[in-house]
């Protein structure tokens, strides 16, 4: 099946292929699936979505308007309903992306397990004050994008077609950050930056614009291994591109066998919680420390990796 309308868009070749399908279903039929666009913080899954959104057409084949709204934003049920639907949706053909959705307020969830509840008719009715709204799916469709899918309500997720993003290859990356660098970067380099982007396809744009920035002040077409040295202790990039804080973790797993979870928090001073959420996931998926049920220690690949820091 072609994904090209999404050639844009690096990777996710099974996400592409999945969505090109109910994108050529919505074509024929009008109905596409409300879809839960789910995956870690800068992977694209916006992006995604917009694209698909740009593809949905009206009952006249022209392409179908597209409401983006920031959940943060949304604070209750009677602004959701007179700023958004009645003014913006119902009685409209639209697409209403939900960002961020982890964040929509309760009362609106259970708004919308009423309008979503799926039927044979594919179309709802909702009512609010004086309000009585119909929602017909060939003429209106909801998308969602989270990168916390366990935070929504599981009634609203299940109502939901889930759509995971893949994990972004090395070459992935690599391609990412050719593609917005008008310089040419050697494939040892290449391999190099790969390496540092931590499988983050918004890094690997960053890597690209601070390279170009970097290239700007001389007449260089080529970003090479001595380049790329320069650079990287300019910018402080380390191995695996491990941040200050991660490795302050290192080096105090590295000075026991094992560390509980409390006697790392003293020694960083970060909380318990931020140590669990923002420092040890990414250390665990490189394979450097191990978490047991006693405490925290380092893999012999996370002790070769502080060796080499020396």
């Amino acid at each position: 099946m072609e994904t090209n309308k999404f050639d844009k868009i690096i990777g996710q070749e099974k996400v592409k292929k999945r969505l090109c399908f109910f994108l050529e279903g919505q074509s024929k039929s009008l109905l596409s699936p409300h879809i839960l666009f789910s995956a870690p913080r800068g992977s694209g899954k916006t992006l995604i979505a917009q694209t698909y959104a740009s593809y949905l057409v009206n009952k006249d084949g022209k392409k179908r308007k597209l409401i983006t709204i920031n959940c943060s934003s949304l604070t209750r049920l009677k602004q959701f309903v007179n700023d958004i639907l009645v003014p913006h949706v119902v009685g409209k053909e639209v697409t209403i992306l939900f960002d961020e959705a982890s964040e929509i307020p309760r009362d609106i969830t259970m708004a919308l397990l009423t309008i979503l509840n799926p039927n044979r008719e594919n179309r709802n009715t909702f009512s609010y004050g004086d309000f009585n709204m119909e929602f017909n799916f060939k003429e209106v469709t909801f998308l969602f994008a989270t990168t916390e899918a366990h935070k929504i309500f599981h009634a609203l997720v299940d109502r939901l077609e889930r759509v995971d993003l893949e994990d972004y290859s090395l070459t992935n990356l690599a391609t990412i950050v050719q593609n917005n660098i008008s310089a040419e970067i050697t494939e040892p380099v290449m391999q190099e930056i790969s390496r540092v982007l931590r499988g983050n396809a918004r890094k690997a744009t960053q890597m690209a614009n601070h390279i170009a920035l970097y290239l700007s002040a001389s007449s260089k077409a080529i970003f090479d291994m001595d380049d790329w040295e320069d650079f990287r202790v300019k910018m402080g990039i380390n191995p695996l591109g491990l941040s200050p804080m991660e490795i302050k973790v290192l080096r105090c797993l590295g000075e026991k066998a094992e560390t509980t979870l409390t006697n790392l928090s003293a020694k960083t001073h970060l909380t318990r919680q931020s140590l669990q959420r923002d420092t040890e996931i990414y250390l665990q998926k490189v394979n450097l420390i191990e978490v047991t049920p006693t405490g925290r220690k380092l893999t012999p690949i996370g002790r070769q990796y502080l060796e080499s820091l020396k």
